[in-house]
């Protein structure tokens, strides 16, 4: 079993509180008239899908509601920080100098 921690609830609770909501730190196109078809087609469904650590979004269903960030190791599935939405993302480096 998965365990979260939110950072607005300051829990850490298990995986079923909580759904995934993609990938983070997606900007939108500032003029998205402007693309072509295949420039939308992949702004919405075109995701880097790394392996290893990787930025997501996920939302505390079953508690406060909210939105959050987290970095997640794919290939462990380990959480290896979450943060608020807005808040800058942590770098990759500095977490793994922290282990």
């Amino acid at each position: 079993m998965l365990l979260i921690h939110c950072p607005y609830c300051d829990e850490t609770l298990p995986e079923a509180e909580f759904a995934y909501a993609g990938e983070a730190h997606i900007s939108r196109p500032a003029d998205p008239m402007a693309l072509s078809d295949e420039e939308w087609r992949d702004f919405l469904f075109i995701r880097t899908n790394a392996r290893g650590p990787h930025y997501e979004r996920w939302r505390h269903i079953h508690g406060c509601g909210r939105f959050f960030n987290a970095l997640r190791d794919t290939v462990s599935d380990r959480f290896l920080t979450t943060y608020k939405a807005g808040e800058e993302r942590p770098a990759e480096a500095k977490l793994e100098a922290a282990e």
